[in-house]
């Protein structure tokens, strides 16, 4: 068996007729010119698929390797391989054997593994748990290098020393030592309300948190403020912490930082016992530059048939400073596919988010590329075909295993197909993020007055998605709150939110404009931008400072690698009115599922004059939306648009008080709609909407209604009496009905809302 697939002219294996049938040029026959570029990959899936079958047990099979590679029990001894084909020879060593090999060389086969198995002694390891590892190998120069085990499945420092190398670990805890895992995986949520988080910056105090703090402190902020989702960075081991995690040296293990592996397992399970699922953010675009720690040190100048790497330029990303995988190599395969589901099976994880997909579908990386949408820029000579059959196959694993599994790509470049199933000939992701949605808002925030923000062009490039390709939509994730950028708070109030930010103060025009917009950005980028939403950590509730990890440049200092959630807890300050929208238009898709909907229209971007006007009006499932982003005007008696004729009435309320509003809006009011034009003649309707209903819509304010559903609220006066009036107050503000409003009514008053409608 060939230990490598490169050539491009591989013989397929799967009959011409068999491809004639591509199912993605259906749901988009503007593919349809570029039918041999989808007949090509499928075939080249195919054949690999074939191959894995053939000569593994078939791709779910292959993707067990780290039942056989790195440190594995077996009867009487731990057995260790290792894929080096570039060694002349090669040694364990370690505290068990004082860190001398010469009484532990290793054996290597045809294809370039080397192992050994170390017998156990009086019933005890030979390796005991804990154990400092590392495998030392002979390149063609004759030089003996030690390095940290590809396959390691903890990595340590010694923190007392600078800069000092890392060791691989070798970790099997004893059954009363492991983290058993006690409750389920939640099922799979419709539509993800995902947290991004960096544990090691999850902490109030200027220093690295763990895992167990994370799970104890912040995920039940997460779970207060109704997200379903965690995505966790930086979890795979990096030695430079600096890197944010995204150059990985240890693919297989956790972040010593934080914890153990134990340590992960707990803040997993705790997450899930929360009904919160937790995606993991993958790196397997590249690896760390770092020969020391890093799987780049197996390169020792070896062809990329016998590298994890592509030799030369191809092989090493000039922007990142980093290794490039070869994605045809069957090793190469074999540690990524089964990294996957290592951390699936060992972790539970529930899905991932994979890191810098662009670079990954592209020969150019999609380094000073500026993608434009012409079809002939994805589906040509500069696609990485061996990359795309990856991530099919990677896509086709996840879901095999877990099949409610939730796996995004980060792509820049909007390659169509990215987010179809596998099955039809795509690359196969659940999702994709949104990466135009920030840099439109940076760009307004940085560059436009309020007067110049076009409410078409919000809303093109909010809706501005492929067709049954779903998106993750976001207004900010890590990526804008990094050091050299702001967060959104930041560009609305900078350095007031030092200085304005108490009640007990009058708020200052600034910070009346930042609270206002950022409810307001976050809130329409969520409703319009997505199936899907995401939030970075300490975002919601506009944290004050960006973040800088430790690095040269800061002094190594930990001053703004922080999250700071006193200031979201102390009551008398703003930043708890932002958190408190940021939780309630999540209730809003818990209660109403607008975010799964496919019903998304938006019937009004009124601009005609901004200085007069700067409205949205869109439905979303059956709600109705209106923002108001003009700076001054509010309209009394605004008439918008709706499908569905009725009453309908306040659902969630930017301007409510609670959110650090004025309470202008009204909402104990029935807004009754009127019939427009003649029914099945769109054009003679207001603005195509065959029904409408009049608004106050406050300045800077967005208001969202539902239709009030008649037959739950209709109850016959004789059958309500003194005794069981209480008991149908309290039942019915338990039910999913119309009289819960997530907006600004406390819950004396909802009960009191509950009982008067009664």
């Amino acid at each position: 068996m060939s230990a490598v697939l490169t050539d491009d002219n591989l013989i397929v294996t799967t009959a011409d007729e068999e491809m004639e049938h591509i199912g993605i040029l259906s749901v988009d026959p503007g593919l349809e010119p570029h039918k041999d570029h989808f007949k090509y990959r499928v075939r080249r899936y195919a054949d690999q698929l074939k191959l894995f079958e053939e000569h593994e047990g078939g791709l779910e099979e292959f993707a067990k390797g780290y039942l056989k590679f790195g440190f594995n029990r077996v009867e009487g001894g731990i057995v260790y391989r290792e894929w080096a084909p570039a060694a002349q020879e090669a040694q364990l060593i370690g505290d068990f054997n004082e860190w001398d090999g010469s009484n532990h060389k290793m054996e290597k086969n045809q294809f370039g593994v080397w192992s050994i198995k170390i017998p156990d002694s009086g019933g005890n390891p030979g390796i005991p748990h804990n154990s400092r590892v590392k495998f030392r190998f002979k390149h063609g120069d004759g030089v003996w290098v030690d390095r940290v085990p590809a396959w390691i499945r903890y990595a340590t420092v010694d923190p007392t020393s600078f800069a000092a190398p890392y060791d691989g670990v070798y970790w099997d805890p004893p059954s009363s030592e492991r983290y058993h895992f006690k409750h389920p995986r939640p099922p799979n949520p419709v539509a993800p309300r995902i947290y991004e988080a960096h544990v090691g910056m999850s902490s109030s105090e200027p220093s690295v948190s763990s895992y167990r703090e994370f799970a104890d402190n912040v995920l039940p902020r997460i779970r207060a403020n109704n997200y379903n989702t965690v995505q966790l960075m930086a979890v795979m081991e990096h030695s430079y912490y600096a890197s944010f995690g995204y150059h990985v040296t240890n693919f297989f293990a956790v972040s010593s930082r934080s914890g153990t592996p134990e340590d992960l397992k707990y803040l997993i399970d705790k997450a899930h016992s929360l009904g919160l699922r937790v995606l993991m953010d993958v790196v397997h675009s590249h690896a760390s530059n770092n020969f020391t720690d890093g799987l780049n040190g197996f390169d020792v100048g070896q062809s990329s048939h016998d590298s994890y790497f592509h030799t030369g330029e191809r092989g090493y990303h000039k922007l990142w400073d980093s290794r490039l995988f070869n994605y045809a190599n069957w090793e190469v395969l074999r540690f990524l596919l089964s990294n996957l589901r290592w951390w699936i099976e060992e972790f539970k994880f529930d899905g991932f988010r994979f890191d810098g997909v662009t670079s990954m579908l592209y020969h150019h990386h999609g380094i000073n590329m500026a993608f434009t949408g012409d079809y002939n820029e994805y589906f040509c000579e500069v696609t990485d075909v061996d990359a795309v059959v990856y991530l099919m196959l990677a896509n086709c694993l996840i879901h095999n295993i877990l099949p409610d599994a939730t796996v995004i790509a980060e792509d820049v470049s909007g390659m169509p197909v990215l987010g179809r199933p596998v099955s039809e000939g795509a690359v196969g992701f659940d999702y994709r993020l949104a990466m135009a949605i920030p840099d439109k808002w940076i760009d307004y925030l940085k560059n436009k007055n309020d007067q110049e923000w076009s409410m078409n062009e919000i809303s093109g490039t909010l809706t501005n998605r492929r067709y049954s390709e779903k998106c993750i939509s976001y207004a900010e994730s890590h990526d804008q709150a990094i050091v050299g950028d702001k967060t959104i708070a930041f560009f609305l109030m900078d350095k007031e939110m030092y200085s304005g930010m108490s009640c007990l103060t009058e708020a200052s025009p600034t910070i009346e404009r930042g609270i206002a917009l950022h409810k307001m950005i976050h809130f329409i980028t969520m409703a319009l931008g997505g199936e899907g939403y995401l939030n970075f950590m300490g975002n919601e509730f506009g944290h004050p400072e960006w973040v800088d990890f430790p690095r040269e440049g800061n002094g190594w200092s930990y001053e703004k690698c922080r999250r700071q959630w006193d200031l979201v807890d102390t009551e008398h300050l703003r930043y708890k009115f932002m958190n408190a929208f940021d939780r309630a238009m999540n209730l809003l898709d818990e209660k109403y599922h607008f975010l799964s909907s496919t019903k998304q229209i938006v019937s009004s971007a009124n601009e005609e004059d901004k200085q007069i006007s700067q409205v949205i009006v869109f439905e979303r499932g059956d709600l109705v939306f209106v923002f108001n982003f003009h700076p001054e005007n509010a309209y009394d008696g605004y008439k918008v648009g709706c499908d569905l004729p009725g009453k309908y009435r306040v659902a969630l309320d930017s301007d409510a008080r609670e959110f650090g509003g004025h309470g202008r809006v009204g909402h104990n009011i029935d807004h009754f709609t009127s019939p427009e034009g003649i029914p099945g003649v769109p054009e003679t309707n207001f603005n195509n909407r065959p029904n409408s209903f009049k608004v106050l819509s406050p300045s800077r304010t967005c208001v969202v209604y539902y239709r009030v559903d008649e037959s739950k609220e209709t109850l016959v006066a004789e059958d309500v009496d003194e005794d069981n009036l209480e008991e149908l107050a309290s039942a019915e503000k338990d039910n999913a009905g119309p009289t819960v409003i997530v907006s600004g009514l406390k819950e004396e008053e909802e009960a009191e809302e509950t009982t008067r409608q009664i």
